[in-house]
């Protein structure tokens, strides 16, 4: 499975080095899931398709009430640490909140 850049073995190096953790894809998803989470590009920039079909199928039901799920969880991954967000959803693969 295609882990984009991402390897356990990479973190942990970098964290025995001393280098700050940094997660490459929170800010990104966050800012997209904020500023355009009708269209659900947080959900297809995490690489969730199925998830982010079935969030604009509920913007489209919805005309678009259920787009403030992708605006509080865009908030939500600003909120969490780098190190959190990678082990939730890029390596976790944890498709909702």
């Amino acid at each position: 499975m295609e882990n984009y850049g991402y390897t356990k073995t990479e973190n942990e190096q970098n964290q025995q080095s001393g280098v700050p953790y940094r997660s490459e894809k929170k800010i990104p998803a966050a800012l997209l899931g904020i500023l355009v989470g009708w269209l659900a590009l947080n959900k297809f920039y995490l690489g969730y398709t199925k998830e982010g079909i079935i969030q604009l199928v509920l913007n489209v039901v919805t005309l678009g009430a259920a787009s403030v799920i992708p605006f509080i969880e865009g908030i939500l991954y600003l909120f969490m640490s780098d190190k959190q967000f990678d082990d939730t959803y890029v390596y976790g693969k944890k498709g909702w909140l």
